[in-house]
């Protein structure tokens, strides 16, 4: 006879069994990653199919004994920021990055392709808006949802992936959305303050240590600008951008905050002159144009 007790430990994952699948899956992601996937040169002494331990290790900015006990299925504690990194590393798509966190027994903080917050309301009135660019985001600077203008301001939004989709990720570390932006320096100077003072009340929380983790080790530029320790308030601000489409643009930026306290908003970029509206509006029929199969 079977009892309670039994049917509950058997029912229960095995901490053991998943260590092993996480190994094996972090083994073979690893070997078929080549290093000019990564920007290594491979050399001709290379003997490992695809990554070594320790080109892992340094990419994801973790130790090369923590990442080969890691491989090893030993019982060590492993952080989400840790996780992004290695799923970032690997290249994993979506499926696989669940596969990921599911066998590490943490829950990935990264947003979702969909996120429910975004109710079809709010996405009505981003495209009543068009052809003005506008696009919810939290106060962690991901973007939830855009209009079509919006997704051909800065970049090819569609062409991001989704986890990548934060306006923080992008100013620092994406080209094209970096070339858009006519005052750069001081742009990133100013989403570093308005992201540590935003941070102040979420320090504890995985998806912001992930992110200021992420920005930290992949652009000197955000290192520099964070240990400035400036902190400063959300505004309105007349920003100019650099269109690969249209050419310059001139635009007012406002946030319109959705919640009592400082979280989801809507941003809107409102032209500041006769030549930028007609620019928006010509903007505007090219993203029309591209909808169209």
């Amino acid at each position: 006879m079977t009892t309670l007790a039994q049917e509950t430990t058997e029912a229960r994952p095995d901490g053991a069994v998943r260590r092993h699948e996480l190994a094996a899956f972090l083994r073979h992601r690893r070997e078929h990653i080549t290093p000019e996937q990564v920007g290594l040169p491979r050399g001709r002494r290379r003997r490992t199919p695809g990554l070594r331990r320790e080109e892992v290790a340094q990419l994801s900015a973790v130790g090369v004994t923590w990442y080969t006990w890691l491989e090893q299925a030993r019982d060590i504690q492993v952080s989400v920021q840790v996780l992004d990194a290695l799923a970032r590393t690997l290249m994993l798509d979506p499926s696989e990055r669940s596969h990921l966190f599911q066998l590490a027994g943490a829950v990935d903080p990264t947003p979702a392709m969909t996120c429910p917050s975004v109710t079809p309301a709010m996405r009505a009135v981003l495209e009543q808006l068009e052809p003005y660019p506008a696009c919810l985001q939290n106060s962690r600077y991901d973007i939830l949802a855009y209009n079509r203008t919006y997704g051909l301001l800065l970049c090819d939004l569609d062409a991001v992936p989704p986890e990548d989709r934060n306006c923080l990720v992008l100013s620092y570390t994406h080209e094209e959305w970096r070339s858009s932006i006519v005052h750069l320096t001081e742009t990133q100077r100013l989403m570093a303050a308005r992201f540590r003072a935003a941070m102040a009340g979420h320090l504890a929380e995985p998806a912001w240590k992930m992110l200021l983790t992420r920005l930290r080790t992949e652009s000197p530029e955000f290192r520099e600008a964070w240990d400035r320790h400036e902190v400063v308030a959300h505004r309105s601000k007349r920003k100019e951008f650099l269109n690969r489409q249209v050419g310059r643009l001139v635009l007012d930026h406002t946030d319109l905050w959705l919640s009592p306290e400082v979280g989801p908003r809507m941003v809107t970029y409102v032209p500041a002159d006769e030549e930028s509206t007609e620019k928006l509006r010509r903007l505007h029929e090219i993203t029309l144009a591209r909808a169209v199969p």
